[in-house]
């Protein structure tokens, strides 16, 4: 899902260093920013392919295809749209200082986690515990 953005410095961030050090700081803060230049380039390219593609086709097939891929097309610009969201929030979370550390025990985000998902705001722990209680609220509504 996320590029490793930071090859050309080598820096890898370990969980034997101090968490969320100066070095971790700036390699977190390049990834998110890299991977949300990516999203911003990528919406508008879309904009652009949408605007020069016309769906005049005298062809229903032609015009269904378009349509469809139109459609596929914009689901995932929302998504990104919603991905977005997450980047920035992450970002004014490198700001603050409460970026690494999960929302609900306020415990440090293993580094290993935070690099395979930069956006993460839960432990591996508290994230299971959320997916655990969703499901048992989703099986009593049936």
């Amino acid at each position: 899902m996320v590029k490793n953005i930071n090859k050309k410095t080598k820096y890898e961030p370990s969980e034997k260093e101090e968490f969320m050090n100066s070095k971790q700081l700036d390699y977190f803060k390049s990834m998110l920013l890299s991977w949300k230049e990516d999203l911003l380039q990528e919406s508008s390219n879309t904009l652009d392919h949408l605007k020069e593609e016309s769906s005049n086709k005298p062809d229903n097939a032609d015009r269904a295809s378009i349509e469809s891929e139109r459609s596929l097309e914009l689901r995932t610009r929302d998504r990104e749209r919603k991905l977005l969201s997450k980047i920035n929030k992450a970002l004014k979370k490198l700001e603050d200082g409460s970026y690494g550390y999960c929302e609900e025990t306020m415990q440090p985000i293993s580094i290993k986690r935070l690099v395979a998902r930069p956006i993460a705001t839960l432990s591996v722990e508290a994230q299971e515990m959320h997916e655990k209680s969703e499901k048992i609220y989703k099986e009593k509504e049936y």
